[in-house]
């Protein structure tokens, strides 16, 4: 349907003033609906307003991929909606553990999904990176607090992160090369494995993804 037919669905069908020039902002991901438009939105081309999102990273494109209203979700979880809507608007989880575990349930948060949507990425990258190039075992319990795993298999998953990493900065000090060709090789590698450090955690944690 083109952006034209579809700016006079939203008019026609719920009283929205969308040009086609914003419909085409938001096939292109260059604009975001609001959530009502995004219902809207879905109305209009039939389908639901999951399938109009591309992968959902924030609580709020979770909720609406999962077709929750806010008030909903708060109850699933535990908590006053104002308190959750806050926490989805900053982008910041900080409900308890037990309040974690419903929100995963609700949405269907994957632990990788639970992690990023709770604004948490950055600060685990950081705990990762400083594991793998310094003792390892400091890191399990600021790792378990952010990451819903077992912490036995936080463990493995340091350790295993870290053996890595040294193996990696060992095996490119190439002794067939200068000096400052070695240092250059081990510090691009290097900087190369801890740029996907978030990543290579998920999938040492789960080898299937």
């Amino acid at each position: 349907m083109a952006p034209g037919h579809v700016a006079y669905g939203l008019g026609a069908q719920y009283g929205l003033r969308i040009t086609a020039e914003t419909v085409a902002a938001w096939e292109r991901g260059l604009a975001l609906p609001t959530e009502y438009e995004l219902t809207a939105l879905a109305g209009v081309l039939w389908c639901a307003p999951g399938e109009l999102l591309t992968a959902a990273r924030s609580l709020r494109e979770h909720r609406v991929s999962r077709e929750l209203a806010p008030d909903e979700l708060a109850a699933r979880v535990g908590m006053a909606t104002p308190a959750y809507l806050r926490m989805e608007e900053s982008g910041r989880w900080r409900g308890n553990e037990r309040q974690s575990a419903a929100l995963s349930e609700a949405l269907e948060l994957t632990p990788a999904d639970f992690v990023t949507a709770t604004g948490r990425e950055e600060e685990l990258a950081e705990l990762l990176r400083s594991a793998v190039t310094t003792r390892w075992q400091a890191y399990t319990r600021p790792v378990a607090k952010l990451v819903p795993l077992d912490r036995r298999q936080i463990q493995g998953v340091l350790e295993r992160l870290h053996a890595d990493y040294q193996a990696l900065m060992v095996s490119t000090l190439s002794w067939g090369s200068t000096g400052t060709d070695r240092a250059g090789n081990s510090g691009e590698e290097g900087r190369a494995f801890l740029a996907r450090i978030v990543p290579r955690f998920w999938e040492t944690a789960d080898p299937r993804e």
